[in-house]
């Protein structure tokens, strides 16, 4: 009985997702990835935009899902109040660049106002402690094309220009939608940024 209830345990806790992701106070890893900004491609510096001001990075499951799709419209609205606030924002997820570069273009999306990041390989993802699932077989995005790639859990990391992660916020942790994530992020950097 007690195999049983502790394999129980340790299958709940390998596949809570959020769990173990970087949390406020942990120094953010410093990456470079191949990015989409209004469908062309360049290299996005973490440790580049860092010395700008602070930097939105939001993990995402897939371009061209409705939750998904939803938050970079969000950000895509409200890219201005970031601006006023001296921060930069970056979507990564698991998709190619070839994805993105036409996410990053689609007026209802992201409508070419702020990069997104491939993270093909999950290296970004891991190095914040992020999970990685794999895609159902057979899974279509909303234009009907097969996802191909890995999902990476939804959570957007508020990034000081010390490094110092000032916000972790998780779906699947703390329960807020897709929208609620910009919406957190923005109030976050607007008060950074009157401080």
């Amino acid at each position: 009985m007690r195999y049983f209830l502790l394999l129980g345990f340790s299958a709940i806790a390998l596949s809570s997702p959020g769990l173990a992701a970087l949390q406020t106070g942990d120094e953010a890893p410093n990456f470079s990835a191949r990015a989409s900004l209004a469908g062309k491609e360049f290299s996005f510096s973490l440790e580049d935009a860092l010395k700008r001001g602070p930097v939105v990075v939001y993990f995402y499951p897939s371009a061209f899902t409705r939750g998904c799709d939803l938050e970079a419209h969000t950000f895509a609205e409200k890219k201005d109040q970031f601006d006023a606030a001296g921060a930069t924002i970056i979507g990564v997820s698991g998709d190619s660049i070839a994805r993105l570069n036409a996410f990053s273009a689609d007026p209802d999306y992201c409508a070419g106002k702020f990069p997104v990041a491939s993270d093909a390989d999950g290296k970004i993802a891991k190095a914040y402690k992020l999970t990685v699932n794999s895609a159902r077989p057979g899974m279509k995005d909303v234009r009907g094309v097969d996802i191909d790639h890995d999902f990476i859990e939804r959570v957007t990391f508020v990034i000081a220009t010390d490094h110092k992660i000032i916000a972790t916020l998780s779906s699947s942790v703390d329960k807020i939608s897709p929208d609620q994530h910009v919406e957190k992020s923005l109030d976050i950097v607007q008060k950074l940024g009157s401080k």
